[in-house]
């Protein structure tokens, strides 16, 4: 994949979001608004692309699965390294330190992922990055509160919903290799394919609520993402390559770490009571920074 095609697919992203400013700017979207759009897409959209990337892929044998979930647990292992230390070497108040716990941890393994693993390493790749986002999906509706809000604060009742119920069966299905009808995956497709382009409008609304300088002020931000995009992929580099992991898995594994921040951190921390400022400029400066890491880490590690 050329720099421009990374660039080309990085761009569609932010018009997606520049909509989503420009609908805050004029009125058309509002606070009230946003907090309703987040609980669509956590509570229906994101539920049924994560089903239906499922029912219509053409997964893997059962072997090459539990494979490559071996290689994600080291994936989570290496997040949680970074989480636990960098975080605390950083000034910052509780909640922004749990944004940046939240960012190292969930990177967007999907919406910027899928196609880029796509144009770099094929269908094959594509079906391991799925597999990886699986477990991440649960992960993110459960941990992800707990690392924005703290134990006080998080709310248990909310890991029973219909982002966990999604993820789970979706998991189950995967390794059961049960085959769901095709007429379902479908449908629930058609509802999904709406996730992608909502939520980076959503950003887009988020970030139009935030002073411009906010957004390239920090030093702490920065350096988070320079850890987010580039120290932490290499880092799972460094560790899956002694351990001869087949090419196209690492491939996976280190592009997906590469990724920026994921944007349903946004929509999270507005359903948890998180620091949703901090939020929305981790994804936005990562995002933007990705249009010059991404084609670095294809070309340096690939």
């Amino acid at each position: 994949m050329s720099f421009l095609d990374t660039l080309g697919e990085m761009l569609v992203l932010f018009f997606a979001m520049a909509c989503g400013y420009i609908a805050q700017k004029v009125g058309y979207l509002d606070v009230p608004a946003n907090r309703h759009i987040s609980r669509l897409l956590l509570n229906v959209l994101l539920p049924c692309m994560i089903l239906s990337s499922v029912i219509l892929g053409d997964l893997p044998e059962a072997s090459a699965i539990f494979s490559f979930l071996g290689i994600s647990v080291i994936f989570f292992l290496v997040e949680t390294a970074f989480l636990l230390v960098v975080p605390s070497l950083l000034p910052g108040s509780r909640t922004e330190k749990g944004v940046w716990r939240y960012a190292l941890f969930f990177s967007n393994t999907a919406f910027v992922g899928y196609p880029v693993v796509l144009a770099l390493l094929g269908q094959e790749g594509l079906f391991y990055a799925v597999i990886l986002t699986i477990p991440y999906n649960l992960m993110c509706y459960t941990l992800g509160p707990l690392l924005l809000v703290g134990a006080k604060q998080f709310d248990w009742h909310k890991v029973i919903s219909p982002g966990v119920c999604a993820s789970t069966l979706a998991l189950i299905l995967a390794l059961t290799r049960v085959r769901l009808p095709q007429a379902l995956g479908e449908t629930l497709a058609f509802v999904g394919d709406i996730t992608v382009p909502l939520s980076l409008v959503l950003l887009g609304s988020l970030l139009a609520e935030l002073p411009v300088g906010k957004l390239f002020n920090s030093p702490q931000l920065w350096i988070l993402t320079f850890v987010r995009l580039l120290v932490m992929p290499v880092a799972l580099w460094l560790v899956l390559r002694p351990l001869g992991a087949a090419p196209v898995m690492l491939g996976v594994a280190v592009m997906e770490m590469g990724m920026p921040t994921a944007v349903n951190g946004s929509m999270i921390s507005i359903e948890h009571g998180g620091d949703t400022e901090s939020m929305s400029r981790i994804i936005f400066v990562t995002t933007l920074a990705s249009l010059v890491t991404i084609p670095i880490i294809a070309s340096l590690l690939l």
